[in-house]
């Protein structure tokens, strides 16, 4: 599976990624609201083929693709973060989506442009009815991507979500696949 957008190529990982997913995931600062901790070298690589298993499960329920610059011509081009989606257990015509791009990239849209591209297979080609993320409210740059996506607050759980020993709020951002296709139309 790929995506292709304006600057970016989104992926299935291979496992020379486990570099850059170790790079990106290993710093504390990335992590910090996350539920997870920082990843070792031994965590990345165990991840990684993890992930490539999990691309070849009938029906597919877990999508996370590397993010790569189209203006990187390595090959494989470099990781420089990575998007993705877990379709639901109970109701899989809903996803849960993720996204996390390294700090050298930040700023650039890099995140928007893989959430929109991710949002596009899941509504147009999977047909989902429903995607929504959540972020915690201190990180106010998640929030943003979502919201810069067309993404609405639907809600925002207090103390909902034990972070490294401390509890924590949730924001959630959801989209429907109507409000998906009533938007491209003005796009």
């Amino acid at each position: 599976m790929q995506l292709v957008t304006e600057r970016l190529i989104l992926r299935e990982m291979v496992e020379e990624d486990w570099r850059s997913l170790y790079a990106i995931e290993s710093d504390p600062e990335i992590v910090r609201y996350l539920t997870k901790d920082v990843r070792s070298e031994d965590d990345a690589l165990q991840y990684i083929q993890e992930i490539r298993f999990a691309a070849h499960a009938e029906p597919r329920t877990i999508y996370d693709l590397a993010i790569t610059r189209r203006d990187d011509h390595a090959r494989p081009p470099a990781m420089i973060g990575r998007c993705g989606m877990r379709r639901g257990d109970a109701e899989p015509r809903e996803a849960m989506i993720w996204y996390v791009v390294a700090p050298a990239h930040h700023g650039h849209g890099y995140a928007s442009e893989a959430v929109r591209a991710m949002l596009g297979y899941a509504f147009e080609e999977i047909g989902l009815h429903r995607v929504y993320g959540d972020c915690d409210p201190r990180n106010p740059a998640s929030a943003r991507v979502m919201q810069k996506v067309g993404m609405r607050r639907e809600a925002h759980f207090i103390e909902n979500a034990d972070i490294k020993g401390e509890w924590c709020d949730s924001l959630i951002y959801a989209m429907l696949r109507r409000e998906w296709l009533a938007a491209k139309v003005t796009r």
